[in-house]
Formats: C-alpha cells, structure tokens, sequence
C-alpha cells in the first residue's frame, strides 16, 4: 500500500444526489483531459446526463478518455457508445463480453473501480456507479446508499498515475499494439489542505491484496471503534479472525448491511456469518431504507476508507477496485456521524435472540446460499485463499 501524503483537501459526498451535480460541474469545467473509469454507465437519465457533459467536453477540444466494464456497460456498449465516439469521446471497454456463457475465470476479473480524474486537478474516487440514484420502481422511495469523495492535492500523483497507467494497458490489450497515449494534464500536487490520504488499487499483478490488507492493518491496530458499511460482505478467514481478534481486545465493532438484496444469494451466504459475529459481540444492523450500495469503514475516530471494494471475494481476489484511505479526525468524524443517522433512520439491529428464533427454512436457505457461494469461490481457483 502507498503511504499515505500530507496536504489533501477532501470533500464527502453522500449518495447520487451530492456526487452527480458536482461530477457534472466538473466535466463543464474542464479543458484539458478527462479519465472516467466506471463499472456501470446506465443509458438512464442520469447516464445521458453525464454523457452529454462528457460530449460538451469533447466538442470543446478536451481529451476525454472513458473506460467501462464489459459486462456492466453492456447497455452503454449498446445505447450510449456509438453517439460518444462520433462526438469525439474516446472509449475502451473492459474485457468486451463476447461470449455470455463462458466459464472461464478470467470472465469475472471485472472493473469495479468508480474514479474520474478532471485536468490533473481533481478526482473523485467511491463506490457511486453512473446510474439512476433511485431504483426504478422500488418499493421504498430513498436513493441507493453510497459514497464518493471529491479530492485535490498530492495524492493525486497516485491516483493520476493509476487512471493512465490502465488506460494504457487496456489500449493495448484491445488492439494488441503499442499506442501513444501521452497523458495531457499532470497531477497537480501542490497542498491544497491538511488531510492525509492514500489512493490503493486491487489488481492482479502488483497489488493483489493491497486494499484487503490496508482495512486488515487499521482492524489490527484499532483500539476503540470500527464501523464497517459494505454491500456484499462474505469475508475470508484472515478477515473475520482480525474482527475477531479486535472484539476481544474490547473494541466495539459495528456491521451496516444490506437489508434490501439486489443479489439474495450473496445476501442470505452472508446472513449464514451472522451467528458467528454476534456470538462474538459484534453488532449487526441491516439497511432497509434502500438498497445499500456503500463499501467505507471507520476505525478509532482516525482512519477511514471510501471506494469500490466490498469484503467479499469478488472484490478482494479478483476484480480492480479503487479506494481512498484516509487518516483525519475530522473527515472520519464526518462519515461516522453519517453513517451513525443512516443507522438511526433505515436499519435494524439483529440480536442474538431475534437470530436464534429464525425458522429452520430460513437456516437452511442460508446455509445453501453460503455453500454455494463457497463453491463458485472454489470452481473460481481462489477457496484456498478466501
């Protein structure tokens, strides 16, 4: 993991309706260069949205680099791609679905990672896909449960650094040749504030495990606190035996799940966990609200984290995933006062007894989902280590 550099100013932005208008004002205002990487781009209103800045931006001579998963931009590939590239935007697409039922592994080594880096100057780094804040005909009227921060300064050298770097290789994986791509707008690094943060990536070359063992250090160091918000939380063994570890030296551990399941199999595998957390003293609460989409943690106060990656194998062993870790009182004090009224306002403790009341039916459907969930980390190569 990169150190993390003093002198960055970061703002927090709470889900879709915080992160989309300043990501737009952004777009508007650059003039040199922008690299969007995404998982998700929604032919939505949202997604014409942002792909209409993006063609404003290209129409006005900036370099505009975009770069989307194969396999959840395929709707972009299909309804947004064409008009962009005749506007003059350029993009690649991540391991292009070509053949849907392939079993190959290397079909789920996706891109995950949320970043988008304006002229050098700015970046935004989270979890926020670019779709639609609220669901489609969702029961429940809120909007996902997500978060990005908007970030200036030194570690922008990072993150500068990571958006070219894999443009680059995709370039030429793409066409199997060597392209210029020369990057127009440099990191601009001077000190714009007094935060100290780190930009860690997962890939599957250098920095396999950088992202699982950063959260794994600051779980290992906590002394007091540690709230965990993640949308698909299935962790490994050396993941739950550092939560373990810290419960017993008395750390009070804080779990905010998901409540409402857009995949109930991942869903019910980690309700299989639950019983061994809580018989742990470890608190449980799950969203209802809406869907929670969030992968940030909180530990003692200090340290803090926001970016793509959930605590499962999917994200730890396989995908590319992008976080920010940062070490502020102040930014950490924010996000934990944020998700603090997330709890009090959509989620629901699970306690001990609730959990032992549960029907046979509903212990069963969790234990075959976690099974099979095993099972594909198994098939995938990856049981071992998870």
């Amino acid at each position: 993991m990169p150190s993390p550099l003093p002198g960055n100013a970061l703002t927090l932005l709470e889900n879709g309706e915080q992160y989309f208008p300043a990501l737009r004002a952004a777009i508007d205002g650059a003039e040199r260069e922008i690299f969007l990487q995404t998982y998700i781009f929604e032919p939505d209103e949202t997604g014409r949205s942002v792909a209409d800045a993006l063609e404003r931006a290209a129409a006005r001579g900036v370099e505009v680099r975009v770069m989307v998963d194969g396999f959840g931009g395929r709707s972009f590939v299909a309804q947004l791609m064409p008009r962009m590239i005749e506007r003059g935007v350029q993009v690649l697409i991540y391991r292009r679905e070509l053949r849907p039922l392939s079993l190959r592994r290397h079909r789920l080594r996706r891109l995950h990672r949320k970043v988008v880096v304006i002229d050098g100057r700015e970046a935004f780094v989270g979890g926020i896909n670019i779709i639609d804040d609220y669901e489609h005909g969702a029961a429940v009227p809120h909007p996902r449960f997500d978060y990005a921060v908007q970030v200036r300064g030194p570690v922008l050298e990072q993150i500068v650094a990571s958006v070219h770097r894999l443009w680059r290789l995709v370039v030429w994986a793409s066409f199997r040749r060597r392209q210029h791509a020369p990057l127009i707008a440099p990191a601009q690094t001077a000190v714009v504030g007094d935060i100290r943060a780190a930009f860690v990536v997962r890939d599957n070359l250098r920095f396999r495990h950088a992202i699982e063992d950063a959260y794994l250090s600051a779980i290992g160091r906590a002394r007091h606190e540690i709230v965990i918000a993640n949308a698909y939380f299935f962790p490994g063994r050396r993941f739950r035996q550092a939560l373990t570890d810290a419960a017993a030296r008395g750390v009070r551990i804080t779990l905010l799940l998901q409540g409402v399941a857009d995949h109930p199999m991942q869903r019910y595998a980690t309700r299989a966990l639950y019983s061994y957390f809580l018989a742990r003293g470890i608190r449980l609460f799950e969203y209802h609200r809406s869907h929670l989409h969030a992968k940030v943690a909180v530990v003692d106060g200090y340290w803090t984290t926001v970016g793509s990656s959930n605590i499962d194998a999917f994200s730890l062993l396989l995908a590319r995933e992008a976080n920010v870790v940062i070490e502020d009182s102040a930014f950490a004090r924010q996000l934990r006062d944020s998700l603090e009224r997330a709890i009090c306002s959509g989620a629901t403790e699970l306690r001990p007894a609730d959990w032992q009341r549960l029907s046979l039916l509903q212990r069963a459907l969790n234990w075959v989902s976690y099974q099979l969930v095993r099972l594909a980390i198994g098939l995938a190569g990856y049981g071992g280590k998870h």
